[in-house]
């Protein structure tokens, strides 16, 4: 074969040749601009996904910092009608007691038949401010207690101190007669504040119950602890309690506004 024969099918190698490197060289560019692409996006991604985390984070831990925040202000929220009289320390007993309260209950004993004893809310708080105040129990500072007679209801309510902090705690007591004439005291709600804690006071108090009954600090038969034991347990007791000589027997309870009625029947020694 001739020189020149030869030379066109050099010529086209060559430019297969340079084509050829080219498309290679043109591909890998691309392939390489992708990647540097999908590189990146990727970091960019990482970067938007890592901003979002923390946003979320931060909206998080600003939500509970808030409720937090709401629940302290709830707790030591002060209702506007509790305003506490103050004590006296005159050491001198309630002209309601001596003059009204006593002389009620000697007087309608001595009948011997069914009367009404009719107790106002003024004359309990002023019994109660006439009381040795603060009380501790259980490192609990109670204090300022005041005494309302709503329909239906008592409520107590008065300030708890715990290492420093102050709390206004609100107890509502309904009493009721079951048809056999036993006085159950429904512990209905207890607030902290604005804070309704009445399970957890339901079950803290039948723990502390529980300690004294073991520890044989409690007699049952006592009065107070047959109440601790109605409002704790909702169980009924014989509402009887004894003036001088005589003993009564509460049959009826009737509470309304500052005021409230109960029929007190005089018991005979027979009964019991």
């Amino acid at each position: 074969m001739t020189c020149h024969k030869l030379i066109p099918f050099a010529n086209d190698s060559k430019i297969h040749w340079k084509n050829l490197f080219s498309k290679h060289l043109s591909y890998y560019n691309r392939t390489h601009s992708s990647r540097q692409d999908r590189n990146s996006l990727s970091g960019a991604n990482l970067k938007n996904r890592k901003k979002t985390r923390f946003k979320k984070a931060y909206w998080l831990l600003a939500g509970l910092a808030l409720l937090i925040v709401v629940f302290i202000l709830l707790l030591l929220y002060r209702p506007g009608h509790y305003r506490p009289p103050e004590l006296t320390n005159d050491k001198q007993v309630s002209p309601y007691l001596t003059h009204e309260l006593l002389p009620q209950l000697y007087n309608g004993s001595q009948l011997e038949e069914p009367f009404y004893l009719s107790v106002s809310q003024n004359g309990i708080n002023d019994i109660i401010t006439r009381s040795k105040w603060p009380r501790q129990s259980e490192g609990i500072n109670f204090c300022a207690p005041v005494v309302f007679f709503v329909p239906g209801a008592i409520v107590l309510m008065g300030k708890a101190g715990v290492r420093g902090a102050e709390f206004v705690v609100s107890v509502v007591v309904e009493p009721k007669f079951d048809d056999g004439g036993l006085l159950h005291l429904r512990l209905a709600k207890v607030k902290v504040g604005a804070v309704n804690i009445t399970p957890l006071a339901r079950v803290i108090g039948r723990r502390m119950y529980a300690e004294r009954l073991a520890a044989k600090a409690i007699d049952k038969k006592d009065l107070r602890a047959q109440i601790a034991t109605s409002l704790l347990y909702d169980e009924g007791f014989e509402p009887v309690f004894k003036v001088e000589d005589k003993k009564l027997r509460a049959g009826k309870m009737t509470i309304e506004h500052e005021k409230m009625n109960i029929r007190l029947v005089p018991v005979l020694e027979r009964e019991f």
